[in-house]
């Protein structure tokens, strides 16, 4: 077979293979926004997009439930979390990758292991927190529950990240009088931005679709968020699943994602490959 041969069938296995994933990755998103505008009796169609779409899923959403509060309850906890999250874990990535002390490995992995958790094993454990702080039923419970979730991952990836910065840079900023906060947020952040752009990213998904936390933590409607609002999302008639409704928060809850990704894709792009090759 032909090197030419070779070459045209491994592009159209290429072409195939992005086709798939393509699909199905789409194909998801697609039906959700297309059953989002159908009505009830709309939603058994087999056609994609519907004769005659409708905006009353989305209204009632707003109309019938504070969604627009457990957005704004979800958009504060992720945001604080992933400000936490690049303050401290920044901190400790350089502490970890350019302090030596005894017992730094054992702490690496120690942090790594804490990240491996499932967060039904932390559970009771995290409810005893909330309580005793009297943080139950706030999004203070939330924050730091989400933030036990990102820190470990942010800091064992900005130690990474860390470690291939050169030395250099430390002992001019040392000949200057440079202090370690200073060193930091001033020299070491804008070197890691690709870095905390990209587990900030990660930060912010994680505290963003974050459900048994949110289930546990929290009891009133008004502090709850976005994944347990339309896990309660209910219908007019208990013989029926408010499909559209559902839908619709599906659509609105994935919108600020896509949003994030498109908006930061080159550095998300740029800080995931910068670690993978030491120069």
């Amino acid at each position: 077979m032909s090197h030419a041969i070779k070459r045209g069938l491994g592009r159209v296995g290429y072409a195939l293979a992005s086709a798939l994933l393509l699909f199905v990755t789409l194909a998801p998103l697609a039906v959700a926004i297309s059953s989002s505008f159908k009505q009830r009796e709309g939603l058994f169609s087999p056609q994609l997009w519907p004769d005659q779409p409708t905006l009353d899923n989305y209204l009632t959403l707003f109309r019938d439930q504070p969604f627009a509060h457990n957005l704004l309850n979800s958009a504060l906890v992720a945001l604080g979390v992933v400000g936490l999250s690049m303050l401290l874990g920044l901190m400790a990535a350089w502490a970890l990758a350019r302090v030596d002390f005894r017992g730094r490995g054992l702490l690496l992995l120690t942090i790594l292991a804490a990240s491996m958790f499932p967060q039904v094993a932390v559970l009771s454990g995290m409810f005893e927190l909330v309580r005793v702080l009297g943080l139950y039923d706030s999004l203070g419970a939330l924050l730091l529950a989400d933030l036990m979730l990102t820190l470990p991952f942010t800091v064992w990836v900005l130690v990474t990240f860390t470690r291939q910065l050169p030395r250099e840079l430390e002992e001019a900023a040392a000949m200057d009088g440079v202090g370690p906060l200073t060193l930091v947020f001033r020299i070491f952040a804008p070197l890691l931005a690709p870095a905390m752009v990209a587990t900030g990213l990660l930060a912010f998904i994680a505290a963003w679709n974050e459900f048994l936390f949110a289930l546990t933590f929290t009891l009133s409607t008004e502090e709850r968020t976005v994944p347990v609002a339309i896990a309660l999302i209910s219908a007019p008639s208990k013989f029926e699943l408010p499909w559209g409704a559902l839908m619709a928060a599906s659509v609105i809850v994935t919108l600020p994602l896509l949003l994030l990704v498109l908006v930061f894709q080159r550095r998300i792009v740029s800080g995931l490959t910068q670690g993978s090759v030491k120069g």
